[in-house]
């Protein structure tokens, strides 16, 4: 089979190698999937550079969201187990943490609706406890995590606000539905948050970027308001004045959705419940900007590095050699 491979730590572009190589022999408890589409992450990219708290040993293959087929045909959605990643014609998976994949979705769309939704749902639900009524802003809006949080806030009954990057990004976002767009590049984010809500601030931040935008985040949270830190796509890990939060009287949440997996699995189902009801509703549905065939991973991994890409770029192994859709 092919699959991308790489034998040295560095950006994706220099670092991944397309290979013939053979098919992965499943250990115990996990099962062969054939791929049928594999979502890019940004954690793809963090790993090809050595810098995501998972480091498989090399050469090991990137991809950790697919969606794939069984060998008695059953159409699923699984996080492969690495070092045998989804950028392959075949990957390895936990037999135990398949999930169904939503029949509302084709393959490409239901590769993306795993690790950035659940982020989202567990950020927004579990951790913020967002409710119908109340205002969410989402940083990176236009972005994969960052679309299905836009997405989920609608869903739940919020005035959602999306800060974008750029024109082509802001129409992006207000495409997805938010009720306010702020283009970061051309508007100050914080009077114009402040002006959207009379002042009041968002009740919830979804924060993916961490820099600056949590500094905009901590200066525009409400009273009683949740900032929801989810990653720091920034490169900048920001450092809290917790002096303020006491101040302002908002909370600081964290939320690491991989630790759910071993800590609260069956949570992990239910929310792929609630995903598959919303998916089958059409309140829900992935934005899948790309569509590219397997020889075309390695740039799509270090488009979505360098953050030039929109909603979720996907790989699809059966795609011919030069074929996007």
């Amino acid at each position: 089979m092919q699959a991308w491979q790489v034998h040295e730590l560095g950006e994706p572009g220099e670092v991944m190698r397309l290979a013939d190589v053979g098919r992965p022999t499943p250990g115990e408890g996990q099962v062969l999937l054939r791929v049928r589409a594999a979502a890019v992450n940004f954690p793809d990219a963090l790993m090809c550079r050595g810098q995501y708290q998972t480091r498989p040993p090399l050469p090991f293959t990137p991809g950790v969201e697919i969606c794939g087929e069984t060998e008695d045909g059953r159409r699923v959605i699984a996080n492969p187990a690495l070092p045998h990643g989804g950028f392959a014609e075949y990957a390895l998976a936990d037999a135990a943490a398949l999930l169904p994949a939503p029949d509302a979705l084709d393959d490409a769309e239901a590769a993306a609706l795993h690790i950035g939704y659940q982020t989202a749902w567990f950020a927004l639900h579990r951790r913020a406890r967002l409710e119908a009524g109340e205002t969410l802003l989402v940083h990176a809006a236009a972005g994969g995590v960052g679309s299905a949080a836009v997405q989920l806030g609608k869903a739940a009954g919020a005035t959602v606000i999306g800060v974008a990057g750029g024109a082509d990004k802001a129409a992006v976002a207000r495409g997805l539905g938010c009720d306010v767009v702020i283009d970061r590049r051309e508007q100050d984010v914080v009077a114009a948050v402040k002006e959207a809500t009379g002042g009041r601030g968002a009740d919830v931040i979804f924060d993916p970027v961490g820099g600056d935008a949590y500094t905009q985040s901590a200066k525009t949270v409400a009273f009683e308001g949740r900032i929801v830190i989810v990653g720091f796509a920034s490169g900048t890990i920001p450092s809290p004045g917790l002096n303020h939060a006491l101040i302002k009287n908002y909370a600081i949440l964290g939320l690491h959705w991989g630790l759910y997996n071993t800590r609260n699995p069956e949570l992990v189902r239910h929310c792929h419940e609630q995903l598959t009801d919303l998916a089958a509703k059409g309140a829900i549905k992935p934005l899948v900007s790309e569509r590219v065939p397997l020889v075309g991973a390695a740039d799509a991994v270090q488009r979505v590095a360098d953050g030039v890409t929109t909603g979720r770029v996907t790989v699809l192994p059966s795609l011919e050699n030069g074929a996007a859709a």
